[in-house]
């Protein structure tokens, strides 16, 4: 099997300045492990200029198509101790609303954003940064030509142009009112105590104009909150900014690994408050409970591609904290069965249980019911697929969208029987408030 080739270069912590060096090369997509502190933060992936995009607007089974492009390009090998996380592949976005074509789901909430519901592209080269090492490497599949390794080298050379401004031009508005909000919970309400389900992840959008230059808006929020699943792309039809804190789905040789959040606090004003907030999460009754019904959905969705008997939960209610807020996150694991692959994994697992409800698919209709707007890609995911069968996504929350001078954001959280409308209305905004407050309002002349 030929291996890759691999060039180090000078390691830098910020990856920013070098994404703006190869933005010009098309359509770049950015992996950032943001809070490198964090042990799931250790590697971060940059690339540009694909050689194919995959789209469901071009292609019916978009899936498909990337598993036949992935195994035309063919594995490489790593040279002698020198392995990395990922070298060459499909990187990109699957949006949630990719769920309508591997569920049986209503088509009833406005399309208004109208992207594609998955794009990934096929990448031949990509920079891959350890943070743990601080070391950096330009990894090249085989089939490269020389002369574009080349072209990549040069630019990464080359001083890297600025970013322009980008200011809203009025602040964040929620598109629905607390009392519309307030209806979708009591109808909730009513399906939860007709048995219809346990528990719905509620969701509401907030918009506003902007000008400028959407890789500033990221570099602010980036700032803000920095999270270990954070991700930015550019494609023909809009800017994907994440500032994700959640893994999705990890295969990494053959072990597939989940990492469900469920169950959230604000952080506290003062060291003492906020360590009594952490406190009385790890301890709610409520909050577990919701966590164990997502990690038991979990369970049941990766033992759909399993190997039978070997699902675990390594992880029950880990606490996770970020500068806005504590998180609940537990870990479920799995082998792949030798006669599934990562694609197929996805197929049968998206969207994650976590932003969905239980049972999913019912969940599912009933988000479609109650939201008036698409979600896009928020709750979808961004990551890659490698040509060696590996595979990480996030679950794209904290995560905006411009596109057509617009940009949107979206905040949610799950209802079960003993939800507090009120808590819960507040928790939505409490999830994004940072986000919303990092970027830059237009002054109002008066």
């Amino acid at each position: 099997m030929p291996e890759y080739q691999l060039t180090e270069v000078s390691y830098q912590a910020d990856p920013l300045p070098r994404l703006t060096s190869l933005r010009g090369l098309g359509q770049p997509v950015l992996l950032d492990s943001a809070d490198n502190r964090s042990h799931l933060g250790r590697y971060s992936v940059l690339a540009a200029a694909p050689s194919a995009v995959i789209s469901s607007n071009t292609t019916p089974d978009a899936l498909s198509e990337v598993r036949s492009r992935l195994q035309a390009l063919g594995p490489a090998q790593w040279p002698a101790g020198q392995a990395l996380p990922f070298g060459s592949g499909a990187l990109g976005y699957l949006s949630y609303d990719l769920a309508r074509e591997l569920e049986a789901l209503p088509s009833l909430a406005a399309d208004d954003i109208a992207l594609p519901s998955i794009q990934l592209g096929i990448y031949l080269w990509s920079l891959v940064s350890d943070h743990l090492q601080q070391r950096c490497w330009l990894v090249c599949h085989p089939s490269l030509p020389d002369a574009e390794r080349v072209s990549v080298l040069l630019a990464l050379q080359q001083a890297h142009s600025t970013t322009a401004e980008f200011t809203l031009k009025a602040p964040f508005r929620a598109e629905q009112s607390k009392a519309q909000y307030a209806q979708a919970f009591a109808q909730i309400q009513q399906y939860i105590q007709a048995g219809d389900c346990y528990q719905i992840n509620l969701a509401q959008r907030f918009s506003s104009g902007y000008t400028g230059d959407p890789l500033e808006a990221y570099r602010l929020l980036r700032s803000a909150s920095p999270t270990p699943f954070s991700a930015y792309m550019e494609t023909p039809d809009a800017s994907l900014l994440s500032l994700s804190p959640e893994r999705f789905l990890q295969v990494h040789g053959g072990q597939v690994e989940a990492r469900p959040i469920k169950g959230t606090r604000a952080r506290g004003k003062t060291l003492g408050e906020d360590q009594a907030l952490a406190s009385e999460l790890q301890h709610c009754l409520k909050d577990r409970a919701e966590n164990l019904m997502i990690v038991d959905l979990l369970r049941n969705d990766l033992g759909r591609s399993c190997v039978p008997g070997s699902i675990r939960v390594p992880e029950l209610f880990s606490l996770e904290s970020y500068p806005n807020v504590h998180h609940l996150v537990s870990s479920v694991t799995g082998t792949l069965r030798a006669d599934c692959d990562a694609i197929e994994l996805l197929r049968t697992a998206f969207p994650g249980g976590s932003i969905t409800g239980a049972p999913k698919i019912r969940a599912m209709q009933i988000i479609e019911e109650l939201e008036p707007v698409r979600r896009s890609l928020y709750c979808g995911g961004v990551g890659y697929i490698g040509c060696e069968g590996q595979m990480d996504f996030n679950i794209a929350i904290r995560s905006l969208v411009c596109t057509n001078r617009q940009v949107y954001c979206w905040g949610g959280g799950g209802i079960v029987a003993d939800s507090d409308v009120d808590a819960e209305y507040q928790e939505t905004l409490t999830k994004i408030d940072n986000l919303l407050r990092a970027l830059p309002v237009k002054p109002q002349i008066t």
